[in-house]
């Protein structure tokens, strides 16, 4: 299992009951395909530097995570498709 790191940028114009869904059901996404949920921060909302779909504002959460890249992948076509992730980042972890 690889280890990877994954930030993501959730819409600041929806509750935060919907925030906190968004982000459950990005964790479920990884965690049904056999991914370990090591760390997830919630990083809180903040100001971006220029303007992201018409945003000016977004949650960012921070994932550490082991799993295969299957996993990886799945949620990087869901977050790719969902229009509360304004952003994601995918890094892997060198060991």
């Amino acid at each position: 299992m690889k280890k990877y790191e994954i930030m993501f940028i959730v819409r600041a114009d929806i509750t935060e009951d919907e925030v906190k869904e968004t982000v459950k059901s990005f964790e479920k996404v990884l965690t049904d395909l056999g991914a370990n949920i090591v760390s997830s921060k919630d990083l809180g909302q903040k100001k971006f530097a220029y303007e992201i779909k018409k945003q000016l504002r977004g949650y960012y959460h921070l994932l550490n995570v082991e799993c295969k890249s299957e996993a990886v992948n799945e949620f990087d076509r869901k977050a790719l498709i969902d229009e509360k992730i304004l952003r994601h980042l995918i890094i892997r972890e060198e060991v």
